[in-house]
């Protein structure tokens, strides 16, 4: 087994409150603190996607090497929805990055502020205080902003899945109307037969109707059975964490029993108007 690779990653020097100030938690050990800096200690934590490509496990000793430099992984910072970059990183102090890296920690590239409350005032104002400080000016971006965007995204994308299983149902619905359209073709000596015998039009369309509907349980079944597959093989890979809704799972299985069921109609009335002299002739 290859134990020593060699693969570019993001290196971030930071403070010590960074997972607080972008409530994130830690997927595994523990963040930097207080005595990593005064012992200057050689310590990183790595983010979740670094982690599974390190082959990273809970709780293992495990060094990687920063320029030269070896260094412990004490952490694994969990997945970060509002910076995903930081998902592959790698996280340092900014001592440690002043030290081997030669990282300038007086002049950071980003910088992280929780407010409680006015975020959208506090956003304006940051720009002209840091324009104070230097010539270089400051965008920033409110999570809130990133949020909505990131909403919209998924309604659309909640809306387009619903159209695909509403045309799917009308797909599915007529594929049932056509096989018991044609299973009336193939048994109309039987149903000649029970007619002579004495069945009644109704007892002849409720059971068209009740293969119908089983085939819209079976059918409506096996699709909740295999979206939630899906949905946990999607988030099992991806790492997404999913709620699924059982109350959805069991209402599109119903509607499916719903539409084999208008879908069964037509057969099972033309089954039953069938007369029993021309059923046995056609038979």
């Amino acid at each position: 087994e290859d134990f020593y690779r060699a693969f570019p990653v993001p290196v971030i020097a930071t403070d010590l409150n960074l997972p607080e100030t972008l409530e994130v938690p830690l997927a595994s050990g523990r963040f930097l603190n207080d005595f990593d800096v005064s012992t200057a200690a050689r310590v990183v934590v790595i983010g979740r996607d670094l982690a599974d490509e390190y082959g990273y496990l809970r709780g293992e000793a495990r060094t990687i090497q920063l320029n030269g430099t070896d260094y412990g992984v004490i952490g694994v910072l969990d997945y970060v929805l509002l910076e995903p970059s930081m998902d592959s990183a790698v996280f340092l102090t900014f001592a440690n990055a002043e030290a081997d890296l030669g990282m300038d920690s007086r002049d950071p590239s980003r910088l992280y502020i929780r407010a409680p409350s006015n975020t959208e005032l506090v956003a304006q104002e940051v720009p002209t205080v840091i324009s104070l400080g230097g010539p270089d000016g400051a965008n920033t971006s409110v999570p809130t902003d990133l949020l909505d965007a990131q909403s919209q995204v998924d309604e659309n994308l909640n809306n387009l899945t619903k159209m695909m299983g509403g045309l799917a149902l009308i797909v599915g619905g007529v594929g049932i109307a056509n096989v018991m359209s044609i299973s009336v073709i193939q048994r109309s000596s039987e149903i000649g037969v029970r007619r002579a015998l004495g069945h009644s039009r109704g007892t002849i369309a409720v059971q068209f109707l009740l293969e119908a509907l089983v085939v819209g349980v079976l059918g409506g079944i096996l699709g909740a059975a295999a979206g939630a597959g899906v949905v946990w093989l999607t988030s099992e890979m991806r790492g997404y964490v999913v709620v699924l809704s059982v109350p959805g799972l069991f209402g599109w299985a119903a509607v499916s029993v719903a539409v084999a069921v208008v879908a069964g109609l037509y057969p099972s009335t033309k089954a039953a108007r069938l007369e029993p002299l021309e059923t046995l002739r056609l038979g």
